[in-house]
């Protein structure tokens, strides 16, 4: 399949000024390209020049194999639809008015809508699970309500390519997976081409065919999800120095407390996460172990604990980890072990727990 939107030697900016330069995106129908990248690297900016509501300081956009600057604004309009994160304030409009204000592009230049425009607004009502908005007063409802009724009022352009800013910008998390899920269903089934700005990298993460990362003026990297987000290249893109990125979990984690353990935790299994995050809140250095490299809590205790004792994934603890484990636990004033059960894989945690129980340190 070829590319429907795509960017040639794009250079964007303001007065003159180039912020992004030599912008090269390609994206197909039926995928999302998410731009992720820190504040004011010139995301929003990007999609502007893109849409035309800023003029390129060169290059070219095209759209399906056509020039942009070259197509009438009408014949635009019925290709690509935008969601920008400017706040709209319609007065006394419905829902329903709001969502039909996407069909402009077809009514001619009386604007009026036709019966089969109005089936047109309710079938992209239906389509963000909006119809018990239709009648309500579009001032009135909340921030992920309104960010459903500007989704439907895209999709009434029945566009090809979907342009939008932020979408999730505002909204709590049952909205965020509720929109993302509509939009990842409408690529499936109507084969849109999505380009969006994320802040949040899990949703970025799972929600992305492709992903580009805006930083140092360029587009310093674009490719799969996992090619993007791996742990060392995210604190690059964000120039953070602080803290640490999980790929596996999609997720940051804070620096680990500083000084010597005081407690130990034998965890597994994912039962050692919460106890790992309540000592890192409360600043208590701690060593974790005996974990295997496979394991759900291995990537977060190497994030957060002073100090892991790990084992070879498939391998049962050996002794030498056994001992080393012993050791800590006896330098430190209290073990914590969550896990209430050890299958044979992790006998050796079990006979720490008893230790730890006879020397009066487990809590």
């Amino acid at each position: 399949m070829r590319d429907y939107l795509y960017t040639e030697n794009l250079a964007v900016g303001y007065n003159g000024q180039p912020l992004i330069q030599d912008i090269c995106l390609h994206l197909r129908r039926g995928e999302i390209m998410t731009l992720i990248g820190p504040n004011g690297s010139g995301k929003s900016t990007i999609l502007r020049s893109v849409i035309r509501q800023i003029s390129p300081l060169r290059g070219t956009v095209y759209l399906d194999g056509r020039p942009m600057d070259r197509m009438a604004a009408l014949e635009v309009a019925k290709r690509l639809s935008v969601l920008m994160t400017d706040r709209i304030h319609p007065e006394l409009m419905t829902c329903r008015d709001v969502a039909a204000t996407g069909r402009y592009p077809y009514t001619g230049k009386l604007g009026l809508l036709t019966p089969p425009d109005w089936e047109k607004v309710d079938e992209a009502l239906a389509l963000v699970h909006g119809e018990e908005l239709a009648d309500r007063d579009f001032a009135q409802i909340s921030d992920g309500q309104r960010q459903r009724v500007l989704l439907a009022r895209a999709l009434c352009q029945e566009p090809e390519v979907l342009v939008l800013d932020e979408p999730t910008s505002f909204l709590d998390i049952r909205y965020k997976l509720e929109l993302l899920s509509i939009l990842k269903d409408m690529v499936r089934r109507r084969k849109l081409a999505v380009l969006m700005s994320l802040h949040e990298l899990d949703l970025a993460q799972k929600v992305s065919d492709c992903v580009a990362c805006v930083h140092n003026h360029t587009i310093e990297r674009c490719g799969a999800p996992e090619e993007i987000f791996t742990a060392g290249y995210i604190l690059e893109l964000y120039d953070a120095a602080r803290g640490s990125y999980n790929p596996d979990f999609g997720c940051l984690e804070l620096e680990p407390p500083a000084g010597t353990p005081q407690v130990f935790v034998i965890g597994g299994g994912g039962s050692g996460i919460p106890v790992y995050r309540r000592l890192q809140r409360q600043g208590v250095p701690f060593a974790a172990g005996v974990l295997h490299e496979n394991d759900l809590d291995y990537p977060v205790s190497k994030a957060l604990a002073a100090e892991v004792i790990s084992e070879e994934a498939f391998s049962p603890i050996g002794e030498t980890a056994f001992r080393l484990a012993a050791e800590k636990i006896a330098r430190c004033a209290q073990v914590l072990c969550p896990p209430s059960t050890f299958g044979p894989m992790n006998e050796k945690n079990r006979l720490l727990r008893e230790l730890a129980e006879q020397a009066g340190k487990l809590l």
